[in-house]
């Protein structure tokens, strides 16, 4: 709104410069640019991760496979996670030596981590892996995929307007700089023979 008055108050101000329009119209278009066109782009980039989101969970979900593995015993050193969401519960996991049968058919025996308390041998939990029966993580689903594709979309508006922003200071910061240079100049020439008598006659 401080744009659209100050363009208004500008419009016929006999005081106004050229440098004072000017910056009005730095700041409205600055304004239009943060309300119209980031949002605009927010959406765009929303919808293109979103995309690009969804086609990754649908790959994930055809490459893999969720098994039964069956405990063999528990073991004090687990290799490293193999689904980063899974990390942040470590302690609420058990690392095991367990045995599973891939989605070709091959069976498997390692050291994997089980979402169990206090495994024994024989006891069966879930495990996410190729069709070969190597151990991944656990596919991404869509409501993740929309979370994160939110997100790059929020993040893209906010980059754009802070580079909007960034921009018009940048812009009015020169402005200013050449108004005062202008100033210098002009005092220069006027100011050695400011006070005296019969000056400018």
């Amino acid at each position: 709104m401080r744009a659209v008055t100050g363009l208004w108050r500008w419009r016929h101000n006999p005081l106004r410069r050229a440098t004072d329009l000017a910056e009005a119209w730095v700041a409205l278009v600055a304004l239009v640019l943060v309300v119209v066109a980031a949002p605009a782009v927010g959406v765009v980039a929303g919808s293109l991760s979103r995309d690009a989101l969804y086609r990754s969970v649908r790959e994930q979900h055809e490459r893999r496979h969720e098994i039964t593995a069956t405990v063999v015993k528990k073991v004090s050193q687990p290799p490293l996670d193999p689904d980063p969401e899974t990390s942040t519960a470590r302690d609420a996991h058990s690392r095991v030596v367990a045995t599973w049968t891939a989605p070709d058919g091959s069976a498997h025996r390692d050291r994997v981590v089980a979402r169990l308390t206090s495994p024994r041998a024989g006891d069966t939990f879930a495990l996410w892996t190729d069709r070969q029966g190597h151990v991944v993580g656990r596919p991404l689903d869509r409501a993740t995929a929309t979370t994160h594709a939110v997100l790059a979309g929020a993040g893209a508006a906010a980059a754009l307007a802070g580079f909007v922003e960034g921009t018009r200071r940048l812009v009015v910061w020169r402005m200013v700089r050449r108004r005062y240079a202008r100033l210098d100049r002009a005092w220069d020439i006027t100011g050695p023979d400011w006070g005296r008598t019969g000056t400018g006659s």
